[in-house]
Parts: structure tokens; C-alpha cells; sequence
């Protein structure tokens, strides 16, 4: 919903205010969380700006299908999105390009309250479950369901709007699709803390693909490749930064969401730098790093669990020149 949207006006780091900057806009996939500080650590710390970049606006998302769009059709320069979102979407044609992995494996799972008795996808069948009808989180139901012979006619499905976890809190659903670095430390947080929720994480069950990424329009890398390798430059140092100083980036990220809650959202950050930062490949060739290989298997899953019908060559979802 428009009103769930918060625009962010960042103004430039003084020391480069001299020179005109190239200016670009960033939209975020969701609502708040921890992992959404590396923008806004880029922009305060001066990355963006010894770049020649202003950072004139961030906003927040509604979803992830919704930022696919709106980057590929030129609305919003720069974005963050499920990588499985975004593959689906090149399949049905809009002209997106990964150009930083933040998440080297999704942090995606079902979640309940404690007691519930789901401990299993299957454990579904006979409950409510509470769907939001496009994003992400609707792409990991269908292929999660698929993969473990669910029959989601034994389902009982409710459309949910944002925030979607609300609906389990006040009980209106069994389950909803959460994220462990962010659904989880805000329903964790209103139950009573740790070991209120019962957690099915999707990597053990089939869901073994990319998670979120930094991604751009195929005509901005065409017709403004040095933006483009300027600013993954400035990102790539921010995520850095955030990795090595979480503490700030999460009062750095406050500043510009003052609505949030800090323990939260510092909860959610530290279960990213625990879960999914990391990988082999970022150990090999640093943070942000992609593969084919990577992708190959994240749209296996995809293509397996008939969540796309087409497969998009690998080479043409992702790049790394941007990070070299």
C-alpha cells in the first residue's frame, strides 16, 4: 500500500558538494530491516560521494515483483529484490541485471507460533495459511509446497496484506512465509523473545537458491556503464563496512528510519552476517559475489517446482564486472 512507502531524501556528503553528482534513486524491496543499511551507510560514510553520486532518494518497497518492475521500466535507477523474483521476472521479459549478491543463500522459511505443530511443510495441510499473492514469499510457497507433495487444496489460503507477520500474531493465520533475518526478530520480538515460533527454514526443504540482490536495468548498464561500476564500487565498500561495523551501520540506518526498533533491526543484521553474507564464493572473491553455477541451481529449483516455465541463460541474470 502507498501509505506503507517512506521516501527518503538523503542530502550529499559536503566534502564533494563542489562538483555536480550523478543522481540516482534506490528502491528497497520492503519495509524496514537490518540488511538495508549498506545504502545509507554508502551515502553517510561518504562512499556514494567520493563516487560523484548522490543517493537522491531511497524508498521503501511493497515487494519484491513490484521493485523488479519499476527498476526494469527505469523508475527507480538502483534496487534491492529476491534473486529468484528477479529471475522470474527476466523469464517474462523485463530487462534486469544482478550486479551484487547480498544474500549467498535465501533466508526464507515458514513460520508459526510455538506449539503449532508445524514443523514440516506438510504440517501445512489442515491449517491457514496466510499468503501474500506475489513477491518472494509467493514464489518460496509454490516451490516449497511442490517440493515436499503438499496438497494446497488441504490448505485453507488467506490473502494478507503488509505487515503480514500481524496476521499470525493476532492469530488469524497457523503460518506465513518470514524471513530469518527479519520476520522472525520482529514476531520474536512481540511474543516474548526467543523460542515463541516454530521455524521451518526453506533451505532444508528444497529451497536451495540465491537470496537478495543489488541489481540495475540492462539499458542503465548499457548506456551508463561507469555509473553503474561507480556505484556497485561505493555499495560493495558499504556492505564492507557494514559486515566489519555492525553496531554503526545499524545507528546509521536508525537515523534515516527513526520509526524502527534498533534491537530488532540489530537482530536482524547479525542473523545476515551469520546465515547469508557468507559463502565459499565470497571467501574466494569477496562480498557480493555471483555464479553461474549459483544461478543454474536457483532456477532448477524455480523451473523444477513450476514456479517459471522458462529458463534464462545464467550469463544473462547476473554480472561481476562491476566488482572487479
Amino acid at each position: 500500500a502507498a501509505s506503507a512507502l517512506l521516501a527518503v531524501a538523503i542530502l550529499a556528503a559536503p566534502l564533494a558538494a563542489q562538483q555536480a553528482k550523478d543522481k540516482v534513486t534506490f528502491r528497497q524491496c520492503w519495509l524496514p530491516r537490518g540488511d538495508y543499511a549498506p545504502i545509507f551507510v554508502a551515502v553517510d560514510k561518504g562512499f556514494m560521494a567520493q563516487e560523484g553520486i548522490e543517493v537522491a532518494k531511497v524508498l521503501n518497497g511493497d515487494g519484491s515483483a513490484n521493485t523488479v518492475k519499476l527498476v526494469g521500466a527505469g523508475q527507480f535507477d538502483f534496487g534491492c529484490a529476491d534473486g529468484p523474483t528477479m529471475a522470474v521476472g527476466k523469464s517474462k521479459g523485463i530487462p534486469v541485471t544482478s550486479l551484487f549478491m547480498r544474500h549467498q543463500n535465501s533466508p526464507m522459511a515458514l513460520v508459526s507460533l510455538k506449539g503449532s505443530g508445524i514443523k514440516h511443510p506438510k504440517d501445512l495441510e489442515g491449517k491457514t495459511f496466510g499468503i501474500f499473492p506475489a513477491g518472494s514469499t509467493h514464489v518460496f510457497y509454490q516451490a516449497v509446497t511442490k517440493a515436499n507433495n503438499v496438497d494446497r487444496k488441504k490448505i485453507r489460503e488467506v490473502t494478507v496484506g503488509v505487515p503480514y507477520e500481524q496476521y499470525l500474531v493476532q492469530k488469524r493465520v497457523d503460518a506465513v512465509v518470514g524471513y530469518v533475518n527479519a520476520e522472525v526478530q520482529e514476531l520474536e520480538n512481540k511474543l516474548g523473545g526467543e523460542g515463541t515460533l516454530e521455524i521451518v527454514p526453506g533451505d532444508k526443504y528444497g529451497y536451495e537458491v540465491y537470496g537478495t540482490v543489488m541489481f540495475t536495468s540492462d539499458k542503465l548498464i548499457k548506456e551508463k556503464a561507469d555509473l553503474v561500476r561507480r556505484f556497485s564500487r561505493a555499495y560493495k565498500r558499504a556492505v564492507e563496512y557494514t559486515a566489519k561495523n555492525p553496531e554503526e551501520a545499524i545507528d546509521i540506518l536508525m537515523k534515516h528510519n527513526p520509526q524502527a526498533n534498533r534491537q530488532v533491526m540489530l537482530k536482524q543484521l547479525r542473523a545476515d552476517l551469520k546465515y547469508t553474507f557468507f559463502s565459499k564464493d565470497t571467501e574466494k572473491s569477496g562480498l557480493g559475489w555471483q555464479t553461474e553455477e549459483g544461478w543454474r541451481r536457483t532456477q532448477d529449483v524455480l523451473l523444477q517446482y513450476g514456479v517459471t516455465t522458462e529458463r534464462v541463460p545464467e550469463r544473462q541474470l547476473f554480472t561481476n564486472e562491476f566488482l572487479k
